[in-house]
């Protein structure tokens, strides 16, 4: 069995049963060990991957330890501190999220790898991956958590789904964004040159998509599928109905939109991997 596969194997029927186990005993101490497995499960087993990819014997285990554990807090920490400071409620407001995370996960980048002497593009992929799942890992662990919060109490359940879909969005979010920084960097010599700013440009501009896609299907939909009586509403400031079709073409516009912007990022980064050839 491949390694990756014996990692996701077992993290995952680890998780289940810390899922089972709270809910079967009712034991809050029991949450974080949840929370912890369902949030690395598949950052952890991605790494894993892509250890066993080609690379060069400078990306030891210790270097995509310390890329995974120290670029990712560095990452969550930066955006943390940044997004208090500038972020604020604007029609701009998701690219600025997409500019400072993407920002922050470059320098995290940057840093674990300064020691490096050779660079390839595979190695850069390599390491850009790891520190954006261990981004993705400490970012979800911090949504998990909140989704545990209801008006009625503790959710589990809301907090499985939460983790749940986030665990299959992540492998075509930071994790993807930051491999294909990664190769370009390091297609650069680990410099900052023109073509790596507009890599980071471009992954900002996913990143901000990505986020915004809730927001753009409801837009769309509203423009398709709106009635006279929901538009009045909108006009006076306050929040319409929806009816049954309209939540159905929201749904399709929605994943359609994160399908699309995948699919843009790993044609993106087949492109970086080839060009490093």
């Amino acid at each position: 069995m491949r390694p990756w596969l014996r990692v996701f194997l077992v993290g995952l029927v680890l998780w289940v049963a810390s899922v089972i186990v709270t809910a079967w005993t009712a034991n809050s101490n029991l949450v974080p060990t949840v929370v912890l497995f369902g949030s690395f499960l598949v950052p952890v087993t991605f790494v894993t991957w892509a250890y066993g990819r080609a690379r060069s014997p400078e990306v030891t285990v210790e270097t995509m330890f310390g890329a995974f554990v120290t670029g990712g807090a560095l990452g969550v920490l930066g955006a943390s501190l940044l997004e208090s400071w500038l972020v604020r409620p604007s029609l701009l407001m998701y690219v600025v999220v997409g500019l400072i995370e993407e920002g922050v996960k470059l320098a995290a980048l940057m840093f674990v790898s300064r020691r490096l002497i050779r660079r390839t593009t595979k190695d850069g992929l390599v390491l850009g991956a790891t520190v954006g799942f261990g981004f993705a890992a400490l970012e979800s662990a911090g949504y998990a958590f909140n989704s545990l919060f209801t008006s009625a109490g503790l959710s589990l359940s809301q907090l499985v789904e939460t983790e749940v879909l986030r665990g299959v969005l992540s492998p075509v979010g930071h994790g993807l964004w930051t491999a294909i920084v990664g190769g370009v960097l390091f297609s650069a010599g680990g410099r900052l040159k023109g073509r790596v700013v507009l890599a980071y440009l471009g992954v900002s501009l996913l990143h901000a998509l990505w986020d915004s896609m809730n927001a753009i299907a409801i837009a769309i939909t509203l423009v398709l599928t709106g009635q006279v009586w929901q538009f009045q509403l909108l006009r006076i400031g306050r929040v319409p109905g929806v009816t049954a079709a309209q939540v159905h073409v929201y749904t399709i516009l929605e994943w359609a939109g994160l399908l699309a912007i995948s699919l843009v990022a790993l044609l993106w980064l087949r492109s970086v991997s080839r060009s490093g050839r």
